[in-house]
């Protein structure tokens, strides 16, 4: 049996590769030392434990402490060999005929500092110099391979949902709908794993909450955070009880082949209060509206304006994207291999939005004490505005 296939396609990551080499080019970069797994992953096909070395010009060298066989297997690059210790790296350059770096890029969002001071000392002659924002902006625009395994990754989202109302009975704890849509998830072929860049972020799955569980406020960079099962999560499903004529909410994310599809649906056991059903109505014009403006050439802080113009001009204001002091000051999100990718449709971002981009778009509304409102949909950015990968329909589902 088989158990090793290529990650991706050899085309595929050396155009991506050749993004890389023309950013360090533009910054004077010698090379590029990536580890950290999700773009060792985007540039070499793999993620198994190693180190990817990027000339500014020709071929990448991948170099693998763990798995190599597997390695070697998965990743289309050309030159992948195993390596005992980053210390080596230096001799292995020179073997292959490169001229040592006299500035190398790193992920200096994401690596930490003890593993900085090591990478000077074995590049002691070299400037470290930060590329992750490089890397991310090539990342952003995804490629017609990656919107298709995206597309998948949608469909899954969306039979996820048309899975719910089977689940949902009044008297259950969120955590058991949580946990039995969840094994629904991994008989699709969820990969469970969500990854996220910013640090200390972590996600499993998604949230399903219900009635004023849901409006619980958190430390998650999210909207919604709920209460956990215990201070130690302190986010998503809790031991609250389902109850009749109350939202409930869920926000799933399904992750497929590395990709990610974010999605959040709300439901009802019975009528939920009117109040909700008015401000998930006005959600949803708030999310068409921005479908329509968000075409290339849109500046993605001009959009989340948008977005909060509307929402204050339809009475909802205090509540829209949370009810407390500090509430999330974005309103949609880039994902793809990570769930808090650019763009980020957010207060004071500059950067223009392009043809292939992927955002997962929430308007919510959040009132303690009550429940929340609001939708969520991936989407990919196209010449005519934003066209959804979610198809699941975006009313409330009342059961």
């Amino acid at each position: 049996m088989e158990f090793y296939k290529k990650g991706v396609p050899d085309k595929e990551l050396n155009i991506r590769v050749k993004k890389l080499q023309t950013a360090l080019a533009a910054k004077n970069i010698n090379g590029a030392l990536i580890i950290q797994k999700t773009d060792l992953f985007y540039f070499s096909g793999t993620i198994q434990q190693g180190w990817l070395y990027v000339p500014d010009h020709g071929e990448p060298i991948l170099m693998i402490f763990k798995d190599f066989k597997r390695a070697e297997a998965e990743s289309a690059l050309n030159y992948v060999i195993s390596l005992v210790s980053p210390k080596k790296i230096p001799d292995i350059l020179n073997k292959k005929g490169y001229i040592m770096p006299e500035t190398i890029g790193m992920e200096l969002d994401v690596l930490p500092v003890n593993m900085y001071f090591q990478y000077k000392k074995i590049f002691s002659n070299a400037s470290i110099m930060d590329i992750s924002t490089d890397i991310r902006l090539i990342r952003a625009v995804k490629s017609n391979y990656e919107i298709e395994i995206m597309k998948e990754a949608a469909e899954m989202s969306d039979r996820l949902a048309a899975k719910v109302p089977e689940l949902l009975e009044e008297g259950k704890t969120e955590i058991s709908v949580a946990g039995k849509l969840e094994a629904y998830a991994r008989d699709l072929g969820h990969q469970g794993f969500i990854r996220m860049r910013l640090w200390g972020s972590e996600l499993f799955y998604g949230h399903i909450m219900s009635g004023a569980s849901a409006a619980v406020p958190s430390y998650l960079a999210s909207p919604t955070g709920g209460s956990g099962t215990s201070p130690a999560t302190a986010q998503g499903p809790g031991f609250n009880k389902i109850k009749k004529n109350e939202t409930i909410l869920v926000d799933y994310t399904f992750g497929l082949n590395g990709y990610l599809s974010d999605h959040t649906r709300l439901f009802s056991i019975g009528s939920p209060p009117e109040k909700l059903l008015k401000a998930h109505e006005a959600m949803l014009e708030i999310q068409n509206t921005a479908r329509q403006k968000a075409v290339p050439g849109m500046v993605s802080g001009d959009l989340y304006e948008l977005m909060i113009k509307m929402a204050d001009e339809k009475g909802y204001k205090k509540y829209f994207m949370g009810a407390e002091e500090r509430k999330i000051r974005f309103t949609g999100h880039g994902l793809g291999l990570e769930l808090d990718e650019f763009p980020f449709i957010a207060k004071g971002q500059t950067l223009v939005l392009e043809k292939g981009m992927t955002i997962a778009l929430e308007p919510k509304i959040i009132i303690p004490g009550v429940g929340v409102a609001g939708i969520e949909n991936t989407h990919v950015v196209t010449d005519n505005g934003l066209e959804s990968l979610t198809k699941f329909k975006d009313d409330i589902v009342i059961i």
